[in-house]
């Protein structure tokens, strides 16, 4: 009787042997180990939610994005693609029970419909760092998310040579299209955030039918941190925190989630030309979203994915 062919791993998921495993488990314990330091608890939700918690956060259009089925129940739910609907999802079902600001941390495996692309390290099956600092509005708390990304990354043996983190605005730039009457600001942000991948002359025809034009924006580019207050701020004490030196300004990151609603910031590697590895940033309205209006708690965070580290190690 024949045994038919091997069953491989399906495209996009991985098999961890020993060595490969052992390899993650050191980066859980960097990602645990300094959570603790910074006074960050552990918590995790399940792999399987409504899809309609998506559908709130990103719109319909999401679902093709996502491992979405309709189970035995006859209910539409789908593998989690991110933590932070679930992140808001329980804290609005509790939120009264903690002590604010709500420092949490969470590792675990998400997963995403789309064409694997192995040598980026985009896979349909990744695990992810995620720490968010949840009912804090100081500006304080940009500082924070951020000196424990630089910590984290120099706890894996990365040093200045190797990375470097881009810090931006978002309501720098909804600003600047407010006062520019820009046709569609999430349009508009959108094309910022293609900027450095498309040539100027598409970017230039994209602004042009917002009503603005890359000059403006390149001009408000070249201006950075005179032009931004907040980040101003923002240095000022990553300086006194000696992280100064990892980070530079770059308006050109928004980050393409549209939820983020002040400083963002990407870790990219000098030298490998990959993607970034990790980024993150302030969302003070999505909580508020997600939970109906049940919890109104401003909040940053910061996520790293296992895939883009690993090839670096």
């Amino acid at each position: 009787m024949s045994s038919g062919p091997a069953i491989q791993t399906l495209p996009g998921f991985r098999d961890f042997y020993p060595q490969e495993c052992a390899t993650r488990n050191y980066l859980f314990s960097q990602w645990r180990d300094l959570c603790h330091r910074y006074g960050f608890h552990e918590y995790e939700g399940p792999i399987l939610e409504s899809t309609d918690l998506y559908r709130k956060k990103s719109g319909d259009e999401v679902v093709e994005q996502l491992f979405a089925f309709t189970d035995k129940g006859d209910r539409e739910v789908s593998m989690r693609p991110e933590l932070t609907p679930t992140l808001a999802r329980m804290v609005a079902a509790r939120q009264r029970e903690f002590k604010k600001p709500m420092r949490w941390f969470s590792i675990g495996p998400f997963f995403r419909f789309e064409r694997p692309q192995i040598a980026k390290g985009r896979l349909r099956e990744f695990y992810q760092f995620n720490c968010d600092i949840i009912g804090e509005d100081s500006e304080n708390v940009d500082a924070e998310i951020l000196s424990l990304s630089i910590d984290l990354m120099l706890s894996l043996g990365f040093d200045q040579d190797d990375f470097v983190v881009r810090v931006s605005d978002r309501q720098a730039w909804i600003d600047f299209a407010e006062e520019a009457k820009v046709s569609d600001t999430e349009t508009f942000l959108q094309v910022i955030d293609k900027m450095e991948r498309e040539k100027e002359a598409k970017t230039e025809e994209k602004l042009s039918k917002l009503g603005t034009s890359l000059e403006s924006v390149k001009a408000f580019m070249a201006e950075g941190v005179a032009k931004v207050p907040r980040l101003a701020r923002l240095f000022e004490t990553l300086k006194a925190q000696g992280k100064d030196g990892f980070c530079k300004v770059d308006l050109g990151i928004v980050r393409g989630l549209a939820y983020y609603t002040g400083v963002v910031f990407e870790i990219f590697d000098k030298k490998h030309g990959l993607r970034a590895s990790a980024g993150g940033g302030r969302y003070d309205k999505l909580i508020h979203t997600l939970s109906d209006g049940k919890a109104n708690m401003p909040a940053a965070g910061f996520a790293m994915g296992d895939a883009v580290i690993g090839n670096l190690l």
